[in-house]
C-alpha cells in the first residue's frame, strides 16, 4: 500500500483547483479543478487516486493554511448537481457511544432496563465485526440531506429557528463516488462535524430522523489511503475566543464496535445509493458530545475539530436560519 496523502479543493481568482499534500508539500494538481473530476478520471483509467495525481504532475506549492484562513478552501467533495450527493451516517458504532446516547433516554422509569439504543449497541458489539467479505449486523442508519446541506470549512452552520439544540458531533466521514457501472469507490476519509439537534432527539428516540435533518461540514482535507486503526483528535467549543469545552475523541476501527466494511456494506446494499456518478458522504459516528456534559451552545459559538492525520482542523461557527411554518397550497 502506498503512503497516505491528502487532497483539498480550493477557490482561486481564476477558478477552482485541486491541491495535493504529499510528503508535507502542498501543491496544485495539474489539469483538474475538482476532486470528483480527478476520481472519475482515475476510475476511467484504472488507476488509484495517487497514481492519477502523479500522472498529472504538479504546479507551484501553495500555503493551504493561508488559503483556509481566507475562507477559500471548499468541502473536499461536491457535485455540479447537489441532488446527486447523498449525506447519511450510522450511529451507536463507537465504544462508549451508548453511554452518551443512553443519557438522552434516561426518562425511562426502569433504569435497569436496556434502552433500544443500548440493545442496538450490544448487537454491534456482538456481530458488528464480521470476517472480511461477510455480513455483520446492521447498524443504526440516518439521512442528513443532499449536497446542498454541506457547509464548507470556516463556514457558518445555520441552525433552524425551530431547533432545540445546535450540537457538534466530531466524526470521520467516508467519501465515495460511484463508477459508471454503479460500483462504489472510496476516495478516502475526512474530518466531519455531523451537526445535530440532541435535545429534539432526547424527547423520544423516534425523533432521531428529525434531529439529523441539519447541515453538516467535512474537511478541510481528504485523507487518501489506509485509515489508521486508532485515530485520536480533539473537539473544542469556543465562545468569544475562549474555549468553553474541550474533550479528546477516539475513532478508527480500534475504537469501534463495527468495522468500516460492515458499515459500508449496509449502506451500499441499497441500490438507491449506487446510482452511477453519484457521490456519497457517510458519517461513521462518535462517542464524544458536548451536550452529554451539559453544554448549551448558542449562535456565534465556534466548533473546532482536529486530528493530526487529517491535516488542518475543521472549524465552523453556529448561525441561525429563519424557518417559518410552511403553508401548502392546492392547485
Amino acid at each position: 500500500m502506498s503512503a497516505p496523502f491528502r487532497l483539498a479543493q480550493i477557490r482561486r481568482e481564476d477558478g477552482r483547483a485541486v491541491v495535493a499534500t504529499i510528503d508535507n508539500i502542498c501543491r496544485l494538481v495539474r489539469g483538474v479543478t475538482t476532486v470528483l473530476e480527478l476520481a472519475q478520471a482515475a476510475i476511467a483509467a484504472g488507476r488509484t487516486l495517487r497514481e492519477e495525481v502523479e500522472a498529472r504532475g504538479f504546479d507551484a506549492p501553495v500555503d493551504l493554511g493561508a488559503i483556509l484562513a481566507a475562507g477559500n478552501v471548499l468541502s473536499p467533495i461536491d457535485h455540479p448537481d447537489p441532488s446527486h450527493v447523498m449525506v447519511a451516517g450510522t450511529g451507536l458504532t463507537h465504544l462508549g457511544s451508548a453511554e452518551g446516547r443512553d443519557k438522552m433516554h434516561k426518562d425511562l422509569a426502569d433504569l435497569s432496563k436496556l434502552t433500544d439504543s443500548m440493545k442496538m449497541f450490544r448487537l454491534g458489539l456482538e456481530s458488528g465485526r464480521p470476517a472480511p467479505g461477510e455480513e455483520g449486523v446492521a447498524p443504526e442508519w440516518f439521512y442528513k440531506g443532499d449536497g446542498a446541506t454541506l457547509v464548507p470549512p470556516q463556514g457558518v452552520l445555520p441552525s433552524p429557528s425551530f431547533a432545540l439544540d445546535a450540537g457538534e458531533e466530531p466524526e470521520l466521514a467516508g467519501i465515495y463516488v460511484n463508477g459508471p457501472d454503479g460500483q462504489p469507490w472510496r476516495l478516502g476519509f475526512a474530518l466531519g462535524n455531523e451537526f445535530s439537534d440532541h435535545v429534539t432527539e432526547r424527547q423520544n428516540y423516534l425523533y432521531l430522523a428529525h434531529s439529523k435533518l441539519r447541515v453538516s461540514a467535512i474537511g478541510p482535507e481528504l485523507l487518501v489511503g489506509d485509515l489508521p486503526a486508532d485515530v485520536r483528535g480533539t473537539s473544542r467549543i469556543l465562545r468569544d475566543g475562549t474555549v468553553i469545552w474541550e474533550k479528546p475523541f477516539l475513532t478508527g476501527e480500534a475504537n469501534m464496535s463495527h468495522t468500516i466494511a460492515n458499515l459500508e456494506g449496509h449502506h451500499f446494499k441499497y441500490g438507491l445509493f449506487r446510482r452511477p456518478g453519484d457521490v456519497n458522504v457517510h458519517y461513521f459516528g462518535t462517542a464524544t458530545l458536548s451536550v452529554s456534559d451539559g453544554i448549551v451552545t448558542r449562535e456565534g459559538d465556534t466548533f473546532e475539530i482536529s486530528s493530526e492525520p487529517f491535516g488542518l482542523p475543521l472549524v465552523n461557527s453556529i448561525g441561525r436560519a429563519a424557518a417559518p411554518w410552511p403553508v401548502v397550497k392546492a392547485l
